[in-house]
Order: structure tokens, then sequence, then C-alpha cells
């Protein structure tokens, strides 16, 4: 039977460099101390021993995870909403077109407000049709002139002056029955939801247009280049600025989501579409907006009244 040899049971424990060490090995002279890595278990276990630093250990984490969740919250909260962004009083205002002077509030069952409403940007004289107070009031008058009963210039009628008395208090009877039927025809709170819209985009032109913007609002700094060619005046409203096409777009998908969130809206496979357009159409608004006018007043005045958040144009909005 042949002897049995020594092998090793691991070659990457043999070395097989026969070169010369450059310099001796410096004798170590300190005792070697091995330590056992302990687990996770045992360092819980040891450090349960001791009542205070465990205290103390679960104190701090707490806190932590306090703060990272309010940390979260904030950053939450600053990035909003890539629909509906962020509220403001002059988007509620959107919902009766300017038309109400304070917002309105949840109510128990006895019908007691459980919260203060707050004051609302109203536009007064704005009527349905196109219409303002100053227009149907100047209507009415030239109506009530033409259609006021002539005084009789015949020699046999000019003793029946009660006659005349009557037909002219007649008169003004119908014509103030006439001029309620008007102001309640042309009143906003009776019209539709296309009527406030048209009413709204009239009052998001008139808010936002550079037409009224430019008289107190500082633009961005012009270009010092010599080639850059001055704009020229303004003529007639506002209607296709930038800052005019977002606001409308705004007052839409706020009108199209609140009508999505009843009446089984998740069904509606047509309207989600059309929300998912205005969204996309808005980011690539707002996102040319900031190229342009970051910094500047309009930039900030647009910001602050549609409450338009990052999540509005930065990033990929998904719905």
């Amino acid at each position: 039977m042949p002897p049995r040899l020594e092998v090793l049971q691991r070659l990457g424990t043999f070395n097989l460099c026969l070169r010369p060490t450059t310099r001796a090995a410096t004798p170590n002279f300190l005792p070697v101390i091995q330590t056992a890595n302990l687990s996770q278990r045992e360092k819980k276990r040891k450090a349960k021993q001791d009542p205070y630093k465990w205290a103390q250990a679960q104190q701090r984490k707490n806190a932590n995870l306090k703060r990272r969740e309010e940390l979260q919250k904030q950053r939450d909260e600053a990035w909003g909403n890539p629909v509906l962004g962020k509220t403001t009083p002059f988007l509620e205002s959107l919902d009766t077109a300017g038309q109400v002077a304070f917002s309105e509030v949840p109510r128990d069952a006895s019908g007691n407000p459980l919260q203060t409403p707050h004051e609302l940007p109203t536009t007064p004289g704005l009527r349905n049709h196109f219409l303002t107070d100053a227009e149907l009031e100047e209507a009415t008058k030239h109506a009530f002139t033409l259609s006021k009963p002539m005084a009789a210039i015949v020699g046999d009628q000019l003793s029946d002056a009660a006659s005349n008395e009557a037909n002219i208090e007649k008169h003004k009877q119908d014509h103030a029955k006439a001029v309620e039927a008007l102001r309640r025809i042309t009143s906003l709170r009776n019209g539709s939801a296309k009527d406030r819209f048209h009413a709204n985009v009239r009052r998001l032109v008139d808010e936002f247009g550079r037409h009224k913007t430019d008289k107190f609002l500082k633009p961005k700094p012009q270009s010092i280049s010599p080639n850059t060619t001055p704009m020229p005046d303004r003529a007639g409203p506002d209607t296709g600025s930038s800052e005019v096409q977002i606001a409308i777009l705004t007052a839409k998908i706020r009108t199209l989501s609140k009508a999505l969130e009843i009446n089984r809206g998740y069904k509606d496979v047509h309207n989600k579409r059309n929300l998912r357009l205005l969204v996309h159409r808005r980011q690539k608004l707002v996102a040319y907006m900031e190229r342009k006018e970051r910094g500047s007043e309009r930039w900030t005045h647009m910001i602050e009244k549609l409450g338009l958040t990052p999540a509005t144009w930065k990033g990929q909005i998904s719905l």
C-alpha cells in the first residue's frame, strides 16, 4: 500500500513567490486580540441591558423619524398636484365667475358652518351674454325713451290729462318689470357652466393680458444686443400671451377635473383623455414661460394667482 502524502487543503494558502523581500519584517510586540463580529440581535440584546441608553437611543430614533416625515410632507406640499396645483382664492372665484364675495364652507346637519369663509376676488358689473351692467343700463334707458307714450296734441285730447298720467304710470311699471326680467336673464348665477366659462375668459384676459399688466408689472430686462427690434404697441386686448393661454387652460382643467370627480367620472375615458391633453399642453406653455420670464414680475404674478406648483410643469406627468 503506497504511503499517504500530506496535501494542502487550499492552494491559495501556499505562496509560490520566491523573490526576496525588500525589507525585513519588523517584529510586532503588541498582543494580537481577536474580536468576534456581533450580530444585530446580539447588539440589541446588549444595548437593552442598560435601560437608560436604550431609552435614549429610542428617543433619538423617534425624533429622527418624525423629522423625516415632516420634511417629506413639506416636499410633497411644495411639489403640489400636477393637475390642480395649489388652491388660491382667485381659482375658487372661477367657480362662480367672480359673483360671490365669500367662499363656500362645509356645513353640519343643522346648517351651521364648520369653517370660517374667506373673501374671494370679485368682478362686479359682469353679466351673461357678454354684457356689463353699464351696457344693460344704457340699453334700458334708451328703450324707456323709445317706448314712452307721446303726449296728445289734438285739441279734443288736451283735456284728458288724467288718462295721460295713467298711461305714463303704466309705462313705468311695465318698464320696471322688463328691466327686472332682463336682469334675471343676464345674471351669471342663472347661467350655465358654459356661460360662466365665457365670463371667466373675459376675467382672465383682463387679469393677465399684457395690455393691462404692462402698466404695473415690470417686464424682464431686454437684451443689450444692437440687433434687437423693439416690439410694437399692442392694439386691443391681449389674448395670445403665454400667461393668458395658461390661465384659460387652468380654468378648463379645473372645470373638467371637478366634473370627473362626480357622476361616475372614472368611466369617462373620453374626458380623461381630454384632461390629459390639456395638462400636457399647459405643461409645455409653463415650461416655455419659465425659460422666457423666470424671475420677472410676470412670472411671479402668474404663479401666485393660478397656484401653479413645480409638479405642473416639471418632470413627467402621468394621470
